[in-house]
């Protein structure tokens, strides 16, 4: 809980309800409480950019810039140099605790979890394999399947891929712009306090103002390609609201930019949110030698396939303090799949597409062979994975629960 002294102490409550919903959900909230784990345990050598924060609900689709519908990563606010078993320890136990929380028996759990790490290990023995060029151009379009997994997936996966891909809970810029901002003369945001608060209403934030953001936008800007400069021109900014987003991000600051373009019925989202320390580097106790914000968009820049094109970052001075904020799209046709209709067939072959696209950033970084090599043509580390994930499962319950008395107790405030 002591991570919350560094965050919005009016939305600690928000953050808390969140986390309470189930152990899944208090698990993407607690990436932090892993890395620490991790870090106290042993770990390779060998360090690529890891997600850091790389559960199953961190992988969504999403348009790419030539509006083909992706699926890849999502999440890069933790990303860092760092193991790479980190980041399947975190996703090989996310998929043990949704299968748990699917009801599924232990020996399920375990099998799924196997199964999961058993696709990361052979999709990054295919990616040694292939040239350095292969590996960078490839991506999961999801109108494509058949061509981006043949030889990874079987016929009937294959078809599960398509199942899962049905599942899923979409946001695009129409939708969102509907539902957050109020009709009239001038579009305006509306208000939905904590979640979505006008900046000119954010008193418990002194630091940022609406022209604070809009000066973050005119300075991010130099971050950008000059073509994609020009088109950031071509829109104006409107509005602005602090947004609460996720679980884990709850309690950051974290603000949205309505642009209009060519007029009020092209509307454009641009998201502003603080960039702090990886929890990687808090875990390991060291330094980055770049700003938070730069980090996570060279993380986001070489682990994705197709990165954001309004992708950048920019640090704010204002008196004394300098914070650091990377800005991209809020909504860009996002979807994330609806985890808890997956039947455990369909949970499967989601943990497979999550960690064949896990083994594709991580091969980006150019070390596959290292890892390849390392994990080996057995099942050993397959089952070796899957014992981790069902011993975290069993963490994660216990600290799930401890959480649930510190809110019995009053140790903590939780939103209604």
């Amino acid at each position: 809980m002591w991570q919350g002294e560094s965050r919005i102490s009016s939305l600690l409550p928000v953050r808390y309800q969140r986390m309470l919903v189930n152990p899944l959900s208090f698990y993407r909230g607690t990436a932090l409480l892993m890395a620490d784990d991790l870090a106290r345990g042993p770990s390779t050598s060998i360090a690529v950019q890891i997600c850091g924060d790389a559960h199953l609900s961190n992988f969504n689709l999403f348009s790419s810039p030539e509006r083909r519908t992706i699926f890849d990563l999502n999440d890069f606010d933790e990303s860092d140099s760092g193991p790479f078993e980190w980041d399947v320890k975190r996703l090989t136990a996310s998929v043990a605790i949704a299968s748990a929380q699917l009801g599924h028996r232990e020996a399920q759990q375990e099998s799924i979890a196997r199964e999961t790490a058993r696709e990361y290990r052979e999709s990054i023995r295919r990616f040694a394999s292939q040239t350095r060029l292969e590996v960078w151009y490839a991506a999961l379009d999801v109108n494509a399947i058949d061509l981006e997994l043949r030889g990874f997936f079987t016929e009937g996966a294959l078809h599960r891929i398509d199942e899962v891909v049905d599942h899923v809970k979409e946001v695009s810029s129409a939708r969102a712009f509907s539902k957050l901002i109020a009709p009239g003369d001038e579009p305006r945001i509306v208000s939905n306090p904590p979640l979505v608060v006008p900046m000119e209403d954010a008193s418990d934030d002194p630091f940022m103002t609406h022209e604070h953001l809009r000066s973050i936008i005119e300075g991010y800007e130099g971050s950008l390609s000059s073509d994609r400069q020009m088109l950031l021109r071509q829109f104006t900014p409107v509005d602005s609201a602090r947004k609460v987003v996720g679980v884990g991000s709850v309690g950051t600051a974290c603000y949205i930019m309505l642009l209009t373009g060519r007029d009020d019925d092209d509307p454009f989202f641009l998201q502003i949110k603080e960039a702090g320390e990886s929890v990687v580097a808090i875990a390991t106790e060291r330094r980055s030698t770049i700003v938070a914000g730069e980090r996570v968009v060279r993380a986001q820049r070489l682990m994705q396939a197709t990165p954001d094109v309004f992708l950048g970052w920019y640090s704010a001075t204002h008196g004394e303090a300098v914070k650091h904020f990377y800005v991209r799209q809020l909504y860009d046709n996002k979807a994330s799949i609806d985890i808890a209709r997956l039947d455990e067939a369909r949970l499967v072959t989601y943990g497979r597409i999550c960690a064949w696209t896990l083994a594709r950033a991580h091969a980006r970084a150019g070390r596959s062979a290292e890892i390849a090599g390392y994990l080996g043509k057995s099942d050993v580390a397959d089952a070796a994975f899957a014992q981790f994930a069902l011993a975290y499962r069993d963490r994660n319950e216990e600290d799930f629960r401890a959480l649930q008395a510190a809110r019995r107790e009053g140790r903590v405030t939780v939103a209604k």
